[in-house]
């Protein structure tokens, strides 16, 4: 299995974005790489709660390798909320919309049909956590690796709605996305590929398009033409070979 480092600490990176963020050190091998998620503008996003109270929510994430032919290798991380079903205001949506290109490309599928881990089986502490308040890093090992992979991530908020994914959307029109608790707009999904024989260093994800907004397959759709404030979560995502 790959190995991750435990270090999901947020941690300053480009323009200040995170000065104020508690830094941890990391240390790295020869060989190892690293994930740097750079938040946006619309990183963190209301989140209704009761009686007009809400707050700020980061998003949730998974990030994981594939081969070149598109193959499923590993998961790097997956916020906590998806890895353990620790959804607090769903109503008992399992939420098979939030991250559905990522559960999909796993292909593990659970007691209830569902390609998403469960409250009996979530996945372990080495590759979930909370979603940091601002950018964060991932640090780990190709040496189980092909020297060529591509390193995705899949990235949403919840109730993200806009005219295209409405809140009183019906199920099983276009705009609907899991509800009044559900996502709004779809996950966004970015590639990265790596050469490690290349002699390069940085290799920067490109935005490839969104997921299914019901979750139905693991499908991405290029077309972003719906997508409005979803397209501020992330700034930059950069994989670095040390």
């Amino acid at each position: 299995m790959t190995k991750v480092y435990a270090w999901m600490a947020a941690v300053p990176i480009a323009l200040g974005l995170c000065g104020s963020c508690r830094q941890e050190a990391a240390r790295y091998g020869a060989g190892d790489l690293q994930i740097t998620v750079e938040q946006g503008e619309n990183w963190l996003h209301d989140f209704p709660l009761f009686l007009g109270i809400g707050r700020k929510n980061a998003p949730q994430i998974a990030v994981w390798v594939e081969d070149t032919a598109g193959r499923y290798l590993t998961t790097l991380y997956a916020s906590e909320k998806i890895a353990t079903q620790g959804w607090v205001m769903s109503g008992g949506n399992r939420r098979k919309e939030a991250l559905p290109v990522w559960c999909y490309a796993r292909g593990v599928r659970y007691e209830d049909g569902l390609f998403l881990p469960t409250e009996k089986r979530p996945l372990t502490d080495a590759v979930s956590g909370a979603t940091p308040r601002a950018g964060f890093g991932i640090g780990f090992s190709s040496g189980e690796l092909p020297r060529r992979f591509v390193v995705k991530a899949e990235i949403n908020h919840s109730t993200d709605f806009n005219d295209f994914y409405p809140k009183d959307a019906a199920p099983g029109t276009a705009g609907w996305s899991g509800g009044k608790m559900g996502s709004g707009q779809p996950a966004l999904v970015y590639a990265a590929r790596v050469d490690l024989d290349s002699g390069q260093k940085a290799f920067h994800a490109v935005l490839v398009g969104h997921s299914s907004p019901d979750g139905t397959d693991g499908t991405v759709d290029p077309d972003l033409s719906t997508l409005t404030t979803a397209l501020g979560i992330v700034e930059r995502i950069t994989v670095t070979a040390r």
